[in-house]
């Protein structure tokens, strides 16, 4: 399944947009959180007191891949409900994937975060939700200057504040490094924030 022509380019208008509300600029770590607070969307965990603790426990231990994170509707809104068992940055990509969703207006039904895969969702909508997520914690723009700078995955995802995954998914997405080696052949310098 592919996006729609012209999707990524709309995606990356819109990330750019976002970071420009919020006050950040292409070549810095962005803050899913604050997105969500400027959209006055909850974040919860599953260590809230009122969900089950039989399902808390099972969703934090043995499961714990099982469950990322949901966008829930609650009357005319909807929170977010993050798996606090997992790391800090896999959390800010299951938050920014679910505001991704929110930023495209899909329909929330209960958009449940498992891995890298929504259910009660089609394949195009977590595709949308993805590359804008995607966008959104590391911008094509960033992903070339950290490519001609010759970051490796490993400080691209320090720096940005994501997983090694995300970051080697973004610079090979981007062709970030391609460009960049293909530059420094052509005997050309520079980059492009």
């Amino acid at each position: 399944m592919t996006l729609r022509r012209g999707f990524k380019a709309a995606a990356r208008r819109l990330a750019a947009d976002v970071r420009d509300e919020l006050g950040v600029r292409t070549f810095q770590p962005f803050d899913p959180y604050a997105l969500a607070r400027l959209y006055g969307i909850d974040v919860l965990t599953l260590d809230e007191p009122w969900l089950p603790p039989e399902a808390v426990a099972h969703f934090t231990g043995p499961a714990a891949d099982a469950f990322s994170g949901a966008l829930i509707p609650v009357g005319t809104g909807c929170v977010i409900i993050e798996n606090h068992a997992h790391d800090r940055n896999r959390r800010r990509s299951t938050v920014a994937h679910e505001m991704a969703h929110v930023l495209l207006e899909h329909h929330v039904g209960v958009l449940v975060t498992r891995g890298s895969a929504c259910r009660a969702t089609t394949a195009v909508v977590e595709q949308e939700a993805a590359e804008l997520s995607g966008e959104l914690l590391l911008p094509t723009d960033a992903a070339r200057t950290a490519a001609f700078r010759g970051w490796t995955d490993s400080r691209t995802a320090r720096y940005f504040r994501v997983s090694e995954r995300l970051a080697r998914w973004r610079m090979n997405v981007t062709g970030a490094r391609r460009i960049a080696s293909r530059s420094r052949r052509c005997g050309r310098v520079g980059s492009s924030a």
